[in-house]
């Protein structure tokens, strides 16, 4: 496979802006974590609504999203889904994600999900040239997730964990790099009811999941760093405009539960130093970057509100044969500033769902501007007016 320095360098950095106390050499608003993969979104349905697929109807892809949701729909689905990862970067990169779920009983489901990034052979370089190491860089988790209803309308689920990242090896400029895993669990619940209004019904769904509880990743000897503790609220308002056409409004909301960087003091020189000017510590426990992070921000309320994400989108079906999506996420310019428009379409020919998203952001620098991804769903079941 082709060598890419370029993607190697852009590793490097954002491992080094991982660490804890990259906080004191500048003043950097963006909340910081390790593992950013696992917040990678795979399919081709969700990427099409912009990432606001709490409100989606049910399928396999429903265990990344919400896994609380497999009980509310078919027994089963299974589900595979492809992307040509940074192309901009580099041409042998990929992301893939297989996903599965089938229901015990009426009341209880179990599932069963893979995601694999494969990162390509990277090349380290020094400023001569040449070649310090070779080295086939990859990231993946496997999930394993327990749901059960209660009542008709309203369902819990657990997840579990592991994840693993190679993405770096050996020592550079100072910076010592090693694999390394992790252990997570997630904790979901869902909502979803029917709602008889006029000559067609409607549905509303509501579901909170709280992501990547677990331990702290291990880049090097000497740092640690959190996992992507999330936090995700969503809901979705399905309607019938008529017998064989169906519209969803989504909204979805993202918090990261992981301590905002403080504001540091600068010296005579007007260097920062490590002495905290306002904020909390951020070398704290897991469990304190869970009660903490909703009130830690330095700038108060204010910034807290802008930690929030924001995913609004539709999706639009006739017949349930043909889907028509779109999207748009923001966040805030002083905390990653990701923001894109999303579009994609479905077909539907059962028991097949093949689903293509484009993602096209507003910021130049985003790094995964105009990608595509496509996913393959196999749904028993769901040639009827379902919404799955």
């Amino acid at each position: 496979m082709k060598t890419n320095i370029y993607l190697a360098a852009s590793l490097l950095v954002c491992l080094v802006c991982w660490y804890q106390n990259s906080f004191a050499q500048q003043d950097n608003r963006v909340v910081q974590s390790g593992a950013a993969f696992l917040m990678l979104s795979a399919d081709a349905r969700n990427s099409g609504v912009a990432e606001a697929g709490t409100g989606l109807g049910v399928d396999a892809n429903s265990l990344y999203i919400n896994p609380a949701k497999i009980t509310f729909g078919e027994m089963m689905s299974i589900s595979a889904s492809y992307t040509p990862w940074m192309k901009q970067l580099s041409k042998d990169s990929h992301l893939g994600y297989l996903s599965a779920f089938r229901q015990l009983n009426n009341r209880e489901a179990i599932g069963l999900s893979v995601k694999y990034l494969d990162l390509g052979s990277i090349s380290f370089r020094d400023e001569s040239g040449a070649l310090i190491e070779q080295y086939k860089a990859s990231e993946f988790s496997i999930d394993a997730s327990y749901a059960r209803k209660f009542g008709e309308t309203f369902g819990m689920a657990l997840t579990a964990r592991y994840f693993r990242s190679d993405i770096g090896r050996g020592t550079y400029n100072n910076l010592e790099l090693t694999p390394t895993d992790a252990f997570a669990a997630d904790i979901s619940v869902y909502s979803n009811r029917e709602l008889q209004n006029g000559q067609y019904s409607r549905t509303f769904s509501w579901g909170i999941n709280l992501s990547n509880i677990g331990t702290k990743l291990k880049y090097s000897d000497s740092q640690t760093t959190f996992l992507p503790m999330n936090l995700r609220l969503g809901a979705g308002y399905n309607f019938y405009a008529a017998p064989e056409s169906r519209l969803t409004l989504l909204l979805d909301v993202n918090k990261l539960m992981v301590p905002t960087p403080p504001r540091y003091k600068k010296d005579i020189n007007g260097n920062f130093t490590n002495e905290i000017e306002k904020g909390k510590d951020p070398n704290r426990s897991v469990t304190s970057a869970l009660f903490t992070s909703l009130f830690d921000a330095p700038g108060g309320f204010k910034e807290e509100l802008s930690e929030f994400t924001i995913a609004g989108g539709l999706e639009f079906s006739y017949y349930n044969r043909f889907f028509i999506r779109t999207g748009y996420f923001y966040e805030d310019p002083e905390k990653g500033n990701r923001q894109h428009f999303a579009t994609g379409i479905g077909l539907n020919v059962h028991p097949i769902r093949i689903d293509v998203s484009y993602v096209f952001p507003t910021e130049d620098r985003y790094v995964l501007r105009n990608s595509m991804r496509f996913t393959l769903c196999f749904t028993p079941g769901a040639s009827k007016l379902s919404g799955n």
